[in-house]
């Protein structure tokens, strides 16, 4: 298990030393790109920044949550493949544990797929509460019977749901496929607003943002270029100061996930210019109002 950094350890050259044992590649052939000195002590300026932990899919979780932690991020949003749901008291201690010894928290899972079986989805959110997750990104069957269940379950836990929307013809491809199946249902019951594949699917992430408003309990960011190329965040078609600026005028308190999808072995060099570029849009916000 990685443990923190000593305080006598330069950040950078911890950030190379884990992601070249995650990758067995020298990552010393492009410098990462750690925070400045210029920039400030919460370059975020207080949104709960983190990943989905799909981006760092070809690390195992020990060698993903120790990158995690060397490139200054806090917040999880962990997929299956690094942290599974389960409720042994065993297995949650030690997840527990790994997350803490990281310095991240755990706030969202998924993608997770509900139907009507309530013994299955109690699963789910037992492992939630045990875990104190927030949010479960989902993607919920379209039937009445599903959604009654999930009404019943977010009021029980506190745990949120966040339907996910995925590529063209997924089953929530479309802002209005959200927006529908949320309406009049449990407050609790909202969006995963993934701005990528709302890009593939021809849609606004802007848009989708602003019509969902209150019921956005997690954000995916990721950047698309001409509906089908997935690009590093800032070179691809989304707006990505025009998403910050809703979700700083919706005080959104949830996770706002990076979620880079391309080259899984050897993520990080993309990652750091990802998370390099929303700061800088982030820095660039007027700010905060109230």
């Amino acid at each position: 298990m990685h443990a923190l950094p000593p305080a006598n350890v330069d950040r950078r050259q911890f950030l190379k030393s884990a992601a070249a044992g995650a990758t067995g590649l020298c990552c010393g052939a492009m410098p990462l790109r750690g925070l400045t000195a210029e920039e400030p002590a919460d370059p975020y300026r207080g949104f709960k920044m983190g990943f989905q932990s799909y981006s760092l899919r070809g690390f195992d979780v020990k060698k993903a949550l120790a990158t995690t932690h060397a490139l200054g991020i806090r917040y999880w949003e962990t997929f299956p493949g690094h942290i599974k749901a389960g409720t042994l008291p065993k297995y949650i201690a030690e997840q527990k544990e790994l997350l803490a010894a990281n310095g991240v928290t755990l706030l969202a899972f998924g993608v997770v797929g509900f139907d009507a079986n309530e013994s299955k989805a109690r699963e789910v959110f037992d492992f939630a509460k045990l875990m104190g997750i927030q949010s479960l990104s989902a993607d919920p069957q379209k039937n009445e019977a599903t959604f009654k269940l999930l009404d019943k379950l977010v009021d029980e836990y506190g745990v949120n749901i966040a339907i996910h929307n995925h590529g063209p013809k997924a089953s929530y491809d479309k802002i209005a496929d959200v927006v529908q199946w949320v309406k009049d249902r449990h407050p609790r019951i909202g969006a995963c607003v993934d701005t990528g594949h709302y890009l593939r699917s021809r849609e606004n992430p802007v848009e989708a943002l602003e019509r969902l408003k209150d019921r956005v309990f997690g954000v995916h960011l990721k950047d698309v270029k001409d509906a089908t190329v997935f690009k590093i965040l800032g070179e691809g078609d989304l707006d990505l100061a025009g998403c910050l600026k809703v979700l700083q005028q919706m005080q959104y308190k949830y996770c706002l996930a990076l979620e880079y999808e391309e080259n899984p072995t050897n993520p990080v060099p993309d990652i750091e210019i990802c998370l390099q570029n929303v700061r800088k849009a982030i820095q660039a916000l007027p700010p905060a109002q109230g």
